[in-house]
């Protein structure tokens, strides 16, 4: 079927149910984090009881900050799992899950973002060591955009700045809530695999969460 059908970008064997799957999980992220920055449940019946204070243009500038911070911070780090896993010699493809994309919606007009989109599955000979390896590239490649990302707010300024703490903020919170050790997060996997590896990645995503909300 031609909605399968494989296709070559740089290094990367992917398919069009892949990408179809990555756009629709980064669209629906993308709007549940930009509810989450600009409204809460309350606030947005509140809203919606005087028209004018709904600040449209403030709501697409949030939108695309938070489609660029969470594209990156989404698309690499299932980009991550890919490449690791296609080096061990196993087939690997992002799937959404869309029960958990509607969740997500749900859940952030209270505030929150249940961020388990999707994963990538993976078929090949995965043993403890390689699970804990593919799973600890995702969160390791979060914590490289939100240092990275650090290091811009103390250089830029300005929209530059604004869209760097969101990118720490987005990626330091991805990384943190996936080492959760529950369910099929890649918390669990690493720390099968590797409890210095999982303590961690997991103590610099809290640090690194301090200071969005210590800063």
């Amino acid at each position: 079927m031609d909605y399968y059908k494989p296709i070559k970008i740089g290094f990367l064997n992917t398919s069009n149910k892949e990408i179809k799957d990555i756009l629709k999980a980064w669209i629906v992220v993308a709007i549940a984090f930009t509810i989450v920055r600009t409204s809460s449940i309350f606030d947005i019946i509140n809203k919606l009881l005087n028209i004018a204070d709904l600040s449209l243009n403030g709501i697409i500038l949030e939108f695309a900050i938070t489609s660029i911070t969470v594209g990156l911070g989404f698309l690499l780090h299932e980009l991550a799992h890919k490449v690791v896993a296609q080096k061990y010699g196993c087939f690997a493809e992002f799937r959404s899950f869309d029960n958990m994309l509607i969740l997500a919606l749900i859940m952030s007009f209270f505030g929150f973002v249940f961020a388990a989109p999707g994963a990538v599955m993976i078929s090949g000979y995965v043993n403890r060591e390689r699970n804990g390896k593919i799973s600890a590239a995702g969160p390791l490649t979060n914590l490289f955009l939100a240092i990275l990302f650090l290091i811009i707010i103390f250089l830029a300024g300005g929209f530059l700045k604004e869209l760097a703490a969101m990118g720490l903020f987005i990626n330091s919170w991805l990384a943190f809530f996936n080492m959760i050790p529950v369910w099929e997060l890649d918390g669990a996997k690493i720390l099968r695999w590797n409890k210095v590896a999982y303590f961690g990645i997991l103590s610099t995503a809290i640090l690194l969460m301090l200071f969005v909300f210590l800063k």
